[in-house]
């Protein structure tokens, strides 16, 4: 009997020793998995762009008519980011729908802001944020690139003084999309969600220009 409860007491301290470890490798997986979605999500938007003289989409039809339409936050941000509009928009540029959805979100919670947009191959589902088309406002803002080519989209924002946009010195400093967080810094954001990230400590992000970078962001946990 003895014997038994020193075996048991060792398996319960290897499990709770390995278990975070276990955790730890699968978040890590989840994230990586994400950070080759957002590359092929990149990699779309700018075969669109070379595509189309340069520009970038204006699919503000899109972001208005998409079922739900047009459904900005009331606290933060007070805008609309979800890109249901760039799974249509950019169909011809992917080769899996699978891209636009997260799977490290959980139904529910950061969830909730799943788009369902109709495209050739049938209903594709996201949940990713893409920032600077997040209004659909006529003309189109200094902060928000609908039809825009690099140079000028650079150059707006510069003039917009978006502090959540910064101050870019070229596309590869020009954030646009991102996994969903909600930063604990913001009174505004409803105290069930403040703080949270879909990934551990931080985000994905990709930029104007293609490339991937996770960010750890200390108002997440």
């Amino acid at each position: 009997m003895i014997e038994l409860l020193v075996v048991i007491a060792i398996i319960a301290i290897l499990a709770a020793i390995l278990f975070p470890v276990f955790g730890q490798a699968r978040e890590k997986a989840r994230q990586t998995a994400c950070s080759s979605n957002m590359r092929q999500q990149g990699m779309a938007l700018r075969m669109y762009s070379m595509d189309y003289d340069e520009r970038l989409p204006d699919r503000r039809d899109l972001k208005r008519a998409l079922p739900g339409g047009y459904r900005p936050w009331s606290t933060w941000p007070t805008s609309d980011p979800r890109c249901g509009w760039a799974a249509v928009a950019l169909e011809t540029y992917v080769r899996s729908p699978g891209i636009w959805l997260c799977h490290s979100i959980a139904g529910g919670g950061l969830g909730l802001r799943v788009e369902v947009s109709q495209a050739a191959v049938g209903p594709v589902r996201t949940n990713y944020w893409w920032w600077r088309f997040d209004r659909p406002d006529d003309p189109v803002p200094l902060d928000n690139l609908w039809g825009k080519g690099e140079l000028q989209a650079v150059q707006d924002l510069k003039l917009a003084r978006n502090p959540q946009a910064g101050d870019p010195d070229g596309p590869a400093d020009v954030e646009i999309g991102v996994d969903p967080y909600f930063p604990s810094t913001i009174p505004t954001v409803p105290a069930e969600i403040r703080g949270r990230a879909v990934h551990f400590g931080g985000r994905n992000r990709f930029f104007l220009d293609g490339h991937v970078k996770f960010l750890r962001d200390v108002r997440t946990n």
